[in-house]
């Protein structure tokens, strides 16, 4: 695997480059040898915020984890990583069972089996229905105000694309917009 490790609003020295690359050699063996970690580093108050991305053939995996401890954040991360990438394989163990069309991207991921066990991925406890009424970005926000929400599906009015709004962790807001 390979280490593409960047600062923002900080420099990041050789020794802390080579700290970084031997932590994420742990996870090394749960992806494929030709992928690549994006690592960046985030100076922010008191704390460092690492994020790590590894784009995987169609998929991307992404964890994101701060700290005061530049390396525990680093630790963090890496765990969430690795529970991130052995979901993955039961899920398209689980996939594949159903659909063929899965058993090459399932073998694409080195997760030894013996790491897998039967427990259910998910318990979906409730499924709502609602109509998607066209309206506005703004629109939609105050609706997801209104309800409590957060994060609200809509009919943009404009495209008649499928939306959601969401609030963000600063308290800002974002809006997802499909890509055909």
């Amino acid at each position: 695997m390979r280490y593409n490790i960047k600062g923002k609003n900080i420099d990041i020295g050789e020794r802390t480059r080579e700290k970084v690359s031997a932590k994420l050699d742990r996870i090394e063996k749960l992806f494929p040898a030709d992928a690549e970690a994006v690592v960046t580093f985030e100076s922010q108050k008191l704390e460092t915020i690492v994020e790590v991305t590894i784009p995987m053939g169609k998929r991307i995996i992404r964890a994101e984890s701060g700290d005061a401890d530049m390396m525990a954040a680093v630790d963090s991360v890496v765990d969430i990583l690795e529970g991130q990438i052995v979901k993955y394989k039961k899920r398209l163990r689980s996939k594949m069972k159903r659909d063929a069309s899965f058993k090459a991207e399932y073998e694409a991921v080195p997760v030894s089996e013996d790491v897998l066990d039967e427990s259910p991925l998910y318990k979906i406890e409730k499924v709502k229905h609602f109509e998607l009424r066209p309206m506005d970005a703004e629109e939609a926000v105050m609706q997801m105000e209104l309800i409590g929400h957060s994060f609200f599906v809509f009919r943009n009015g404009e495209t008649d694309d499928v939306n959601v709004v969401y609030r963000r962790k600063d308290g800002s807001y974002g809006l997802i917009e499909p890509e055909y």
